[in-house]
Parts: C-alpha cells; structure tokens; sequence
C-alpha cells in the first residue's frame, strides 16, 4: 500500500523511493541497499525489516560506502548506495570517479535530501555543488525526478537497466507535475508546456514553480514553454536547441549552483551552437545562509514570482 499521501504542499519522494525500492527489492533478489548510518534520512527502516541480510550499512565511511557499492555491481548484484547528497557526492568524489564512472559498474548513487533540503543545519548539509561534480565525470548518467511519479520510475529503469547514475531522491515536498500516462525516458527533457516567447528549464523542485511561473506570465499574454529536465546527464540537446530557437530568452531553474550545473550545461550548448539566445541561470552563487528550505529558496530567487520577474526583463532586454 501506498503511504506517498499528499500534503498541503506535496509529497516527499523520500517515501516513494523507499516504497518502490521494496518492490523492486521483492521481485529481484539481486537490488540490496548501501547506506552511511542513515537508514533513517534514507528512508530505509521498512527496508531493513523486510530485507535484513540485504541492507549494509557501513557506518559514517562514504568512501568505502561507493567502494563496497562498486565491489556488489561486480559480483553481480544491482546495489543502490544511499547517503546525504553533500556526503556521498563530495567525500567521496574520487570513488564515484574511479570505481563507478570510469570502472563502469552499474552502481546507483542516490543522493538523499538534494539541495537545502537540510535547512537548518546549514551549508555543510546544502547539497548544491553535486549537480557540478557529478557533471563532470565522464560515464555517469545524472537524474532528478520532478515527482514521486518520475522517482518510482527512475528506480524501475535503473533496477531494469543498471548503469553508474546519479539520482537526486528529493525530500522537500513537492506536488505531482506528471501524469500517470507519461513515461520516463533516459536522456529525454520532457516539455511539459508549449510556449514560444520564453522558454524555462527547471529541474526536481523547481518544476512546480516553473509551471507557475508559466501559467503566471499566461495571465500577462507572455507564453511560455517549461521543460521539465530530469534527466541532465545525458543531456537532451535536441529538445533545449529547439527551445532556445523557438523562443526569445531562455530560463534555467536549479536548486543547485549555478557554477557548472544544468544553467552552465544549457548556456554552453546555446552558445556553442551560435543562436544569440539570452540564456539566463537561477540559482546560488554562494553559500546559503541558514533557514528554511523555502525560505533559502526564497532567498535565491527559486519562486515562481522570481521566474515571472526574470523572465519578463529577459524578453525586454
């Protein structure tokens, strides 16, 4: 049964991955889960219970955590490493480098709690750089799921077909912006509203408030076309040339720094391709005060209001 019940602002995909994880689990012996000592911020309890011989749990070593994950994938099983986004991707840089990326295990490296969703307990906790450091390595698909709808079905494509991947398990709350009809598909930027003034790529959290943003600038007679880009590594080159030809600026929404994330990907594939598009990157350029995870969103400009702003100076520029 499940327990993904809405909120009044949404739904934690914490809950659908645990969730889905434990059906996956049920039906293929071979998934089993790696954690840091946090089989609680993960979300693992119910999986622990379930599945005791198949949860490990190496202690706060995110280093060997990705090397005991790198060493399962060689035998053969399909292991989903779990830790704080911040933990996973920076202290242990080197091992998802070495012995996922470049050795090519099909490791699934789930970074929970993405972006502020720490709050409180500040910029050590923030996972804001991983979208940057994740990018940069060769061989290493990245995925952030907009929805509990999108973060089920990543984990069955992945459970499906293991490759080294990155996924953002999000825990700030969010509504659906998909529907049970649409398909989740490797590589692909799904539009998930027409437009040709402006176009808007957002990715995990700030899909909802790209959409609001649009139907916003609808009110003004501005159209707007919002991507929804769950999948930045691959990255969908296709359908961001054709936005940014089909559209006058274009918008990119991130909860993460702007210093070699999703902005830096879409600004340098527009350039590259000479359009003369005003490409225009939010999200942080600093480290985050403490808050909050609305509130640092707010903080950065990641609201919808924000978006209507920047996008309306964009097209007077």
């Amino acid at each position: 049964m499940r327990t993904d019940a809405p909120t009044a602002t949404g739904y934690d995909n914490r809950t659908a991955f645990a969730e889905e994880l434990a059906v996956l689990a049920r039906a293929d012996e071979r998934i089993v889960a790696v954690c840091n000592d946090s089989v609680g911020s993960s979300n693992l309890g119910a999986f622990r219970e379930e599945f005791g011989d198949r949860l490990i749990n190496v202690g706060i070593a995110e280093q060997n955590m990705v090397g005991v994950g790198a060493g399962l994938a060689a035998a053969g099983l399909i292991p989903f490493v779990c830790g704080a986004g911040p933990f996973l991707t920076g202290r242990a840089t080197e091992q998802v480098k070495a012995d996922v990326a470049y050795s090519q295990h099909p490791v699934i490296l789930c970074g929970m709690s993405p972006g502020m969703a720490y709050g409180e307990l500040g910029p050590t906790h923030h996972s804001v750089e991983d979208l940057s450091w994740m990018r940069a390595l060769p061989g290493l698909d990245i995925v952030v799921p907009a929805d509990r709808r999108q973060t089920r079905q990543a984990l069955r494509m992945l459970a499906a077909e293991p490759r080294p991947t990155y996924i953002r398990i999000g825990r700030h709350k969010v509504p659906d912006v998909t529907t049970e009809g649409e398909v989740l598909v490797r590589g692909r930027i799904d539009v998930a509203r027409g437009g040709d003034d402006v176009a808007i790529v957002a990715t995990g959290t700030l899909v909802s408030r790209a959409l609001e943003a649009a139907r916003r600038l609808s009110d003004d007679g501005v159209s707007a076309r919002v991507l929804n880009a769950a999948w930045i590594a691959p990255l969908d080159q296709a359908t961001i040339l054709d936005a940014a030809r089909g559209t006058r600026a274009v918008i990119v929404a991130e909860e993460a720094n702007i210093a070699g994330g999703l902005g830096a990907a879409v600004a340098q594939l527009v350039a590259r391709e000479g359009l003369g598009v005003r490409v225009v990157p939010l999200g942080l350029t600093e480290f985050a005060p403490t808050g909050s995870n609305d509130m640092l969103l707010e903080h950065f400009g990641l609201t919808s209001e924000n978006i209507v702003r920047v996008a309306n100076e964009a097209l007077r520029a």
